[in-house]
C-alpha cells in the first residue's frame, strides 16, 4: 500500500498591497490566490486542485478592516469570520455577523475570510444569502491599478466572472438601519453546514423586504414575489390600514418560490420525502426570520 502526498506549489508569493498581488496573478495565471485556505487547503489534501504556485493575501493590511463611504460599509476581502462576528461589527450589519458567528468552528471562524467564502461560491456558504439580500456589491482589482463593481448575485449566478489577473478587494454593502435575521438549520447540534438558510432584511428607505435562502440550490435564491407581498402587508399595517390577505406569512410563500411543486410546463409532481421536509425547513426557517425582524 502506498500513499501519494499532495504536490507542493512550485512557487508562494506573499504581496503586502492589492496591487502587488494582482501583479503577481498576472505574472503568473495558473497560480492560486490563498487567504484563510479553509476550502483551498482541503481540496489539496483530497487531491482535487494542484496549484502551479500560490499567492497568499494574509499580509495585506488594506483589506483586512472596513471603512465607511457615502452611506455604506466596505469590507475588506480579507475579514474573517471571527472578526465579523464581534459586536462592534454586529452593530453595523447583524446578519452578516450572525451569518459569521455561524460559520464553523473557532479554528474555521478564525482562518476563513469574507472574499473566500465568496469566491469559493460554495452553497451552504453562510455569509452569500445575507449579501444576496442586503444587495451587495463587490470592488474587484484588476491589472495596472483597475478597479469594477460587480453585483455579488451576478457573481453567483456565473453572469459575471472574474477575469485573468483579478482579485475581490472590497465587499460594499448599504447600512440599513433596520432589523436583519440570518438563521440556517444543520443536521447536527452546534456549528456545521446548512441544510438550509434563510437571510431576512428590512429596507426602510425603499419600504420593502428582502429575503435570499441559501444552500437549497447553488446560489441563494430570492422569492421576489413574496417579498413584495409582505411589504405590501407591513405598509398597510404601518397606515393602519386593513391587510389585503392573511397577517404576514412569509413561511407559506418563500418553500414554493424556491423547490417549486411543479413541472417546468406546470402540471404538479410528488416531491420526494426529503425535498418535503427541505421545504418545512425553509418555510419555519422564513416564518421565524420574519417573526424576529418584526418582533
Amino acid at each position: 500500500m502506498t500513499t501519494h502526498a499532495p504536490q507542493v506549489a512550485q512557487s508562494v508569493t506573499l504581496p503586502t498591497s492589492l496591487d502587488e498581488a494582482v501583479a503577481a496573478l498576472s505574472a503568473m495565471p495558473a497560480a492560486v490566490p490563498v487567504a484563510g485556505g479553509t476550502d483551498l487547503m482541503a481540496s489539496v489534501n483530497k487531491g482535487q486542485l494542484r496549484p502551479a504556485g500560490l499567492v497568499g493575501l494574509g499580509k495585506i493590511n488594506e483589506i483586512r478592516g472596513w471603512q465607511y463611504q457615502d452611506g455604506h460599509a466596505l469590507l475588506g476581502a480579507g475579514l474573517t469570520h471571527a472578526r465579523m462576528g464581534r459586536p462592534d461589527f454586529a452593530a453595523l450589519i447583524p446578519a452578516l455577523a450572525a451569518a459569521a458567528r455561524a460559520a464553523g468552528p473557532p479554528t474555521i471562524r478564525n482562518a476563513g475570510t469574507l472574499g473566500g467564502n465568496i469566491a469559493t461560491a460554495a452553497p451552504t456558504g453562510d455569509s452569500l444569502p445575507v449579501l444576496a439580500a442586503l444587495e451587495a456589491d463587490l470592488i474587484v482589482a484588476g491589472p495596472g491599478g483597475a478597479r469594477r463593481e460587480v453585483p455579488v448575485s451576478h457573481l453567483l449566478a456565473g453572469m459575471e466572472r472574474l477575469r485573468g489577473g483579478e482579485l475581490i478587494g472590497y465587499v460594499r454593502i448599504p447600512l440599513l438601519h433596520a432589523p436583519q435575521v440570518y438563521l440556517k438549520a444543520t443536521g447536527r447540534t452546534g456549528p456545521g453546514r446548512a441544510l438550509a438558510s434563510v437571510a431576512l432584511v428590512l429596507d426602510p428607505a425603499r419600504r420593502g423586504v428582502r429575503c435570499a435562502v441559501g444552500a437549497v440550490a447553488p446560489m441563494p435564491l430570492r422569492p421576489l414575489e413574496a417579498e413584495r407581498w409582505v411589504a405590501s402587508l407591513i405598509e398597510c399595517a404601518a397606515a393602519g390600514a386593513r391587510a389585503p390577505g392573511p397577517p404576514p406569512a412569509l413561511g407559506a410563500f418563500a418553500p414554493p418560490a424556491c423547490i417549486p411543486d411543479q413541472a417546468p410546463d406546470g402540471t404538479p409532481q410528488e416531491l420526494p420525502p426529503a425535498v418535503q421536509q427541505l421545504r418545512r425547513t425553509v418555510s419555519v426557517l422564513a416564518r421565524r426570520a420574519l417573526g424576529r425582524a418584526l418582533g
